[in-house]
Order: C-alpha cells, then sequence, then structure tokens
C-alpha cells in the first residue's frame, strides 16, 4: 500500500476574518491522482493555497509525510516537495522557453528533455519568449517550470481554463501521463468534470467550504445524479 503524502486534518482557513473551509479532511497517497470539484467560489482554490501556506489557517492539521508543516512558510513547502502551478501561471515573459526551465531546475528525474517529452510544443517553442507563447503553451510551460522542481506532488489549479478544446485534450493527456506513467502525486482544481476525472483516480466535491461527496474517479464519471446536484454539469455537454 502507497504512503500516505499529504494528510489534512479538520482543516479550517480563509483570509482574515472571512472563513472559507470549515472541517475539511482529505489524505492522498503517493502517486494517487485527486480531483477537487464543485461549483464556483466553494473554497476549491482557497484549498489549494492553505495547502502552500497562503492563507489564514485557523484549525486542524496539514501533515506532509506524516510532519505537521501548517505553521511552515510557503517556500519551505515547496522545498519539502510541494510543487504549485497557479491559475495565473506566473511564467517569466522576457525569458525564452528554455530560460523559465533551467532557472528553477533542481536535481531529479524531470529534467529539461523530459519536460519536451511530455510537452513537444515546449521543444518546438524552446527559443520563444514566455509572451510569445499561447495560453495553452503558457499553460504547459508553467506545469513544464514546476516539474523542473522535481516536486513530490503537484498542485494544479484550473490548467485547462479558457483553453481552445484541442489543447484541453493535449494537456489532459499529459496530466494523465504523469500520473500513470511517471507516478506523479496530483491535486487537481478543475471546472472540466469529465477531463479531471478522466485524469485521476479519486474525486472529492466541495460545497461551502467543506467536503459533501467523495468517490472513486471512474464512479463519479457515471453518477450523473450527484454531477447534476453538487457542480450542475452533465457528462458529454
Amino acid at each position: 500500500m502507497a504512503d500516505v503524502l499529504l494528510e489534512l486534518t479538520d482543516l479550517r482557513a480563509g483570509y482574515g476574518e472571512a472563513v472559507v473551509l470549515d472541517g475539511i479532511s482529505i489524505s492522498i497517497a503517493e502517486g494517487a491522482g485527486l480531483a477537487l470539484l464543485g461549483r464556483n467560489g466553494v473554497g476549491k482554490t482557497t484549498l489549494i493555497q492553505t495547502i502552500m501556506g497562503f492563507t489564514y489557517q485557523l484549525a486542524g492539521s496539514i501533515k506532509w509525510r506524516g510532519e505537521e508543516i501548517s505553521k511552515l512558510k510557503p517556500h519551505m513547502r515547496a522545498r519539502r516537495g510541494l510543487g504549485w502551478v497557479p491559475q495565473e501561471r506566473e511564467i517569466f515573459p522576457t525569458l525564452s522557453v528554455e530560460e523559465n526551465l533551467t532557472v528553477v531546475g533542481t536535481p531529479g528525474p524531470w529534467d529539461m528533455n523530459k519536460v519536451y517529452e511530455l510537452f513537444p510544443r515546449l521543444k518546438e517553442r524552446r527559443a520563444n519568449m514566455g509572451n510569445q507563447l499561447s495560453g495553452g503553451e503558457q499553460q504547459m510551460l508553467a506545469i513544464g517550470r514546476t516539474l523542473m522542481t522535481n516536486p513530490a506532488m503537484l498542485l494544479l489549479d484550473e490548467p485547462l481554463e479558457g483553453l481552445a478544446p484541442i489543447i484541453v485534450e493535449e494537456l489532459s493527456a499529459a496530466i494523465g501521463r504523469m500520473v500513470s506513467e511517471s507516478g506523479m502525486t496530483i491535486i487537481l482544481v478543475e471546472q472540466h468534470a469529465e477531463a479531471t476525472l478522466e485524469m485521476t483516480d479519486e474525486a472529492v466535491i466541495l460545497e461551502r467550504g467543506q467536503v459533501v461527496h467523495r468517490a472513486q474517479s471512474k464512479d463519479l464519471l457515471a453518477d450523473q445524479a450527484t454531477l447534476d446536484r453538487y457542480i450542475g454539469l452533465n457528462i458529454g455537454d
């Protein structure tokens, strides 16, 4: 049985006086893919940011490989092996693709060649500046750059948002390969329910800052009633 990498227990967090997450308990094992689903504004991004240390944690526990990390600064959590790909992507616009990748590189299995293997488009554009890339290519670069830090877990916040269908398909396939072939552990926040469930092993649905449903991704994919109730999305639409 795979070791638990990340364990959240009775987590309560938010921004200043505003409580967004209220009693979240989730664990994820090494090599697993977890989907975080729910309507807009239910706390998905806040949960990712709380794991990384960017919100105000009022109660509960965040354990990484059994170590309590609630009081660690974000950069210390990153050094422990948590890799975050934010919605804003935050690539370096005036550096080339290759420079974006090498500037953050640390020793480990993920190197430039492996990133190019996962995202052949980046290899084709390796001399282009970050601001010369399309939105989809920038997203690939944001993921590739985080992989170059050789994290043990990747936190992806809506990586498919606003992208053309063909790019959504390409990115989804790459993220799926990261889990199935490379054994990367991921937590994926995404509005594309079908794509998300196909890329992950387990799913959690949030509503009003609480976990309201847990299931194997393949089971939830077939459970239209639950998807309608909590997400309001019809698979296949």
